[in-house]
Formats: structure tokens, C-alpha cells, sequence
């Protein structure tokens, strides 16, 4: 599959190039998305290159769709569907630091749930994430997604294990946030 460009009001989300890469590793040298993301931790110039190479790969491939999302060509985060695999897919994303707090991100997010829907044509939606991640989770529950539970000790981080939490959404879905048994408060 050839990559997709899409554009929300304020944004452009596109498949990054090697012109990223610096700014993909300066965002995220940020402890939270190391922490928070499957992103290598230390972070190095190394894993944007290699991050890059594999987007192409899973791009055409059609495995995976990821995109970098700028405002004004300014790096403010990345979302992607990921194992994308007999109609269904696994969302997930993360922001720059210094851009959290504006929405640009649900924006973004909200953008991609729609394309996977609507011209890949996709049933479900999964996202997961490391219990405890709350900006993530809000997100989450914003674009409708429903909780689905906790999975104990499932997400390998590093040399440790984290609980995690998962949410499912389907195209059918109303999109209407609906309340979740874990507060996110």
C-alpha cells in the first residue's frame, strides 16, 4: 500500500522520512514516552532511522499504517494502526511534550480511526495500554472506545512487567464516550 497523507483543520499526519528523524529522536528522549510507549528506552539516533525504515516496510506491506503528525511542520506527535489483519487493528500514538494539552492529538487520532474505518475498510479497533496511563486512556474513552478490562502483568517494559488496560471500538460504535470502571481522574 502507498502511504497516506491526511490532513485534519490543523494538521498534517504523513509517513515519516529521513528529514524526521532528528526531531523524532529529540521527542522521544521524554522519560513519559519511554515509559508509556514500546518505544526503545535509552532512546538513540539509531531507533529513529531504524523507526523510519520500518514504517516504510509496514506501509507497503500494508501490516501497518503509521504517520507523524505536524501543525505548522512542527513535530507534535505520531499515531499509527498497527497488525492490521483481517479487519481489524490495534491504534496507538504518542505526543511531543511541549504540544500535550491542546487536543491535537485526539485530533489527530480521530482523523486515522476514521480512515481505518472507513477506506480500509475495518470492523474493530483495539488499544492498550500500561495501566496507570491516564492521558492515553482519556483519549481513548474520547474517540468511544469501551473498556474492555486489565490484563495482569501483560505488557513486557523493558526488564519488568506492567499491568495493562485494553479498550475495544467498532466501527458500528456510536463514538459516544461511555463511562469506564477505571477512574481517570
Amino acid at each position: 500500500m502507498e502511504p497516506v497523507t491526511l490532513r485534519t483543520e490543523r494538521l498534517v499526519l504523513r509517513a515519516p522520512t529521513a528529514d524526521d528523524i532528528d526531531a523524532i529522536t529529540a521527542a522521544c528522549q521524554d522519560p513519559a514516552i519511554q515509559r508509556f510507549t514500546s518505544v526503545p528506552s535509552p532512546y538513540a539516533r539509531t531507533d529513529a532511522e531504524d523507526f523510519v525504515r520500518l514504517v516504510a516496510e509496514w506501509w507497503e506491506d500494508a501490516s501497518q499504517t503509521v504517520w507523524t503528525i505536524y501543525e505548522q511542520d512542527v513535530l507534535i506527535g505520531a499515531v499509527g494502526l498497527h497488525h492490521i489483519d483481517q479487519g481489524a487493528a490495534e491504534i496507538g500514538y504518542w505526543g511531543v511534550a511541549e504540544h500535550r494539552g491542546r487536543g491535537l492529538l485526539g485530533e489527530a487520532a480521530l482523523a486515522v480511526t476514521d480512515w481505518g474505518f472507513g477506506a480500509l475498510g475495518l470492523v474493530r479497533l483495539s488499544w492498550r495500554a500500561v495501566a496507570g496511563n491516564l492521558p492515553s486512556a482519556r483519549l481513548a474513552r474520547s474517540l468511544g472506545f469501551r473498556y474492555e478490562g486489565t490484563l495482569r502483568q501483560a505488557f513486557m517494559h523493558g526488564a519488568h512487567r506492567d499491568d495493562g488496560w485494553v479498550a475495544g471500538l467498532l466501527a458500528s460504535d456510536d463514538r459516544m464516550p461511555v463511562d469506564w470502571p477505571v477512574a481517570l481522574a
